[in-house]
């Protein structure tokens, strides 16, 4: 019995008891009114709790906490079973004070104790999953949104668009104008083997494709025929892989040549053949960036797929400076041709080569471009090119001829050198090649005269007049 076990318990004893079960404890008298408050929870002090005491319980709460306020003190009166209330507090903070209450009356005074625990972790763990719920939505509809436009895009595109699993090799899905390429409804595309659709004449080729997309998003685009049909498509791919791990296959085709027809019939050879060709070639847009480059061209910037130089500008790997192109693209816009350029080939890991460009624009086609043939100036036995110039020049008209392609100072350490050479080699003149005399004119060590003569490359060995 409670009388029996709790019947000795003075009151400090139960204050304690009460302020440790609690949050917060008031004791609030028959009228209403807040006579002490007990705080077991530090961070109540700053919500101005302390304030309270004299003050009636149900002025210190939110408006519709009020209705609360009055069932618990009522019930309290009647000695009810208590039920735990929660009711919200104003706070000097701007922020709602949440706290559950459950009121009971302490006979024979009549006074009530409010049992309050402290809701502010709940309301913010409560907070935290309707923000998380928010965001979680927020993504499914920006996904749903993403999924509408990609849906859109897929089936309305005038391209044959089919995407396979490459561990399968299978279809996952096809577009409208798959399946009319194809000649079969998309339900019986889907799940079909890719590489069933295609000639058997066409297996070389796929499985060279295959092997590229090992290492490369991108493959070679390839003239494929479709099994029991004559008509020829380009076929062009890409690889997309997903944080799952899986792989898939975006395969695109195009119309190619008819088979009949010959002059669509011999892009692809004209394509190979520029491949192959032992000159770079490079297509570009009208602005100069890359649109397609053979292998040679990839082989002079130091590239390792095409990929890699489509889109770029040109000027990323012609000319030390953007001079080059300005002028070669000013030329080609008023004549439409530029041959013979000089100009350098900045490799990608800094390799530079000498080269002289031949150029050809189509600025009048819809979109324009224009095509460039860059060769290694080393291929030319002509006067003059970069591999019979001595390594310092020795006029004014070969410094002249590499302004452009040569940074300043670097100019002006070779004028200095040119210079330097011209006054040694007066001096061994006046001197009549008396190189201790020539010396002592141009106020040199002996030594120091040596190393010039060395590095100029002037006279034979050491072995002159002294």
């Amino acid at each position: 019995m409670p009388q029996k076990s709790l019947g000795d318990l003075d009151a400090d004893v139960v204050a304690r008891l009460i302020g440790m079960s609690t949050d917060v404890a008031l004791i609030v008298d028959t009228k209403g009114i807040i006579r002490d408050v007990a705080l077991e929870n530090e961070d109540f002090a700053s919500e101005g709790v302390d304030r309270w005491v004299g003050r009636p319980w149900i002025d210190t709460v939110t408006v519709e906490s009020r209705p609360k306020i009055i069932e618990m003190l009522s019930d309290a009166g009647k000695k009810a079973q208590p039920r735990w209330r929660q009711v919200n507090h104003a706070s000097p903070k701007g922020r709602d004070l949440p706290v559950r209450y459950a009121a009971i009356e302490i006979a024979p005074r009549g006074s009530i104790v409010a049992l309050g625990r402290d809701l502010r972790p709940m309301s913010a763990l409560q907070q935290q999953i309707v923000d998380s719920q928010r965001q979680m939505e927020t993504e499914y509809l920006r996904l749903r949104q993403s999924e509408t436009r990609y849906r859109a895009l897929f089936y309305s595109t005038a391209e044959a668009v089919m995407i396979v699993d490459l561990q399968s090799l299978r279809i996952v899905e096809a577009n409208p104008r798959a399946s009319e390429v194809v000649g079969k409804t998309q339900r019986k595309l889907v799940g079909r083997p890719f590489l069933d659709l295609f000639d058997a004449g066409a297996t070389a080729e796929l499985q060279a494709l295959l092997t590229e997309l090992k290492t490369q998003p991108h493959g070679r685009e390839r003239v494929v025929r479709l099994a029991g049909q004559s008509r020829r498509f380009m076929l062009s791919s890409s690889v997309v892989r997903q944080d799952g791990g899986a792989t898939f296959l975006i395969a695109r085709l195009t119309t190619a040549a008819d088979q009949a027809g010959s002059v669509k019939g011999t892009d692809s050879d004209v394509r190979r053949i520029i491949s192959a060709m032992p000159d770079a070639f490079v297509v570009t847009d009208g602005d100069g960036r890359i649109q397609t480059a053979n292998d040679a061209f990839l082989a002079l910037s130091q590239l390792a797929t095409e990929e890699q130089a489509r889109g770029q500008p040109l000027e990323r790997w012609i000319g030390r400076a953007a001079a080059d192109m300005g002028v070669l693209l000013s030329n080609l816009k008023e004549h439409g041709t530029v041959r013979r350029f000089n100009s350098v080939v900045q490799g990608e890991f800094g390799a530079t080569e000498d080269v002289e460009i031949s150029a050809v624009s189509a600025l009048a086609s819809k979109p324009p471009v224009i095509g460039f043939v860059v060769r290694a100036s080393e291929r030319r036995d002509r006067p003059g090119s970069a591999a019979q110039q001595p390594a310092v020049p020795r006029t004014v008209e070969q410094m002249t001829a590499l302004v452009g392609r040569v940074p300043l100072k670097d100019l002006v350490r070779e004028t200095t050198d040119i210079i330097e050479r011209m006054c040694i080699e007066a001096a061994l003149d006046l001197t009549k090649d008396n190189r201790a005399s020539a010396a002592d004119i141009l106020g040199l060590s002996r030594q120091g005269l040596y190393t010039k003569l060395r590095r100029y490359g002037i006279g034979g060995d050491e072995g002159g007049q002294h």
